[in-house]
């Protein structure tokens, strides 16, 4: 076999390889909703195999934040400054509407005082990763997904804290500095350094990127094994009541930041990607800075949220990344702005 032909072979080999690897990353992606249920019942029956592990969850979401800054380069930057009016909506819908549901929700629910602090704390949390993968799903905005993410996690480093001390400060007692100071070393300075290492080091970055999703979502779910673990003694008693109330959460989060988008006339690509923006929290955010700051129950309604919103996030992917081509909703999109214009 001449040389060239080795080459030609070898580059063939490649290839595929790298093909069936990338397919096989996608298909374990996709399935994170049932990772999750899975290996949240597996630390439910198993907890002491997990719980001993609660001084790792912030060292892990730090490193959750250190690669999602790895993903970011100048051109997010530049956008936000380029086309600013949707990222500002949909951040200001995050930090206005999802703290007031949470605690209306909880009020509602007559839920404890811990489990409030977690949903309201659940709610000041700017949008996770997460939403990122699943914009990318349904088709959605990618680029206005990502830097609504970069904006809410920079800005929620100031928000998250006041968010909490505002709404919660006649049920417990919060150390706002304090939480100031735990998401600033969590949050901001990770993605800073993780967005500097891309900068220098595009190069080498580039050949990881396709595995920063997946290593992420593992992350994440070593995180809510852990504490579904610390809850497990409490999680029947207490665990229905505030499923409910999580799941109305994201649900009125996704309707509310998807309606509200409309009537400030953005097209549906864009008023979709906001909505899944705003129904989406950084559920590792509020579970660390839970157990960190108030109880092992106050991470609970994070957990919850971790499986469920991938849950229904990807099952709102499926459905308008169906519809995106067709002319149904091509005539509904034009129809929309013309009434705008």
């Amino acid at each position: 076999m001449k040389k060239n032909e080795i080459a030609s072979y070898d580059r063939f080999i490649r290839n595929n390889s790298s093909e069936a690897n990338n397919l096989a990353l996608n298909l374990f992606n996709k399935l994170f909703p049932l990772w999750a249920v899975l290996l949240s019942i597996a630390a439910f029956f198993f907890n002491a195999l997990f719980s001993g592990l609660q001084a790792a969850i912030v060292p892990l979401l730090a490193l959750v934040m250190f690669m999602m800054g790895l993903t970011l380069a100048q051109d997010d930057f530049q956008r936000i400054w380029n086309h600013p009016k949707p990222i500002f909506v949909g951040v200001l819908l995050q930090f206005l509407l999802m703290p007031m549901l949470a605690l209306v929700l909880a009020s509602m629910l007559q839920l404890s005082n811990q489990l409030t602090v977690g949903m309201v704390l659940l709610g000041s949390c700017a949008g996770g990763t997460a939403s990122n993968v699943i914009c990318y799903l349904a088709k959605g905005d990618v680029a206005l997904s990502i830097s609504m993410t970069m904006s809410s996690t920079l800005i929620g480093v100031i928000a998250t804290p006041l968010l909490c001390s505002f709404y919660l400060a006649e049920t417990v007692s919060v150390d706002t500095m304090g939480l100031l100071l735990s998401i600033f070393q969590i949050v901001f300075l990770p993605v800073i350094l993780g967005s500097l290492v891309n900068h220098y080091f595009h190069s080498v970055v580039a050949k990881l990127e396709p595995l920063i999703p997946t290593l992420s979502i593992i992350i994440i779910l070593a995180i809510i094994a852990i504490v579904v673990a610390l809850n497990a003694s409490s999680l029947i008693e207490v665990g229905l009541m505030t499923l409910v109330a999580v799941i109305l959460h994201n649900c009125l989060g996704l309707s509310f930041g998807f309606y509200i988008s409309r009537m400030f006339g953005f097209d549906l690509k864009q008023s979709q990607t906001i909505a899944i923006e705003v129904g989406m929290q950084n559920s590792g955010l509020a579970v660390a800075l839970a157990l960190q700051f108030f109880s092992a129950t106050a991470a609970l309604p994070g957990a919850l949220f971790s499986i469920w919103h991938n849950i229904s996030g990807s099952l709102l992917a499926a459905a308008w990344s169906k519809k995106r081509e067709s002319l149904e909703y091509l005539i509904k999109d034009d129809e929309h702005l013309k009434t705008r214009g």
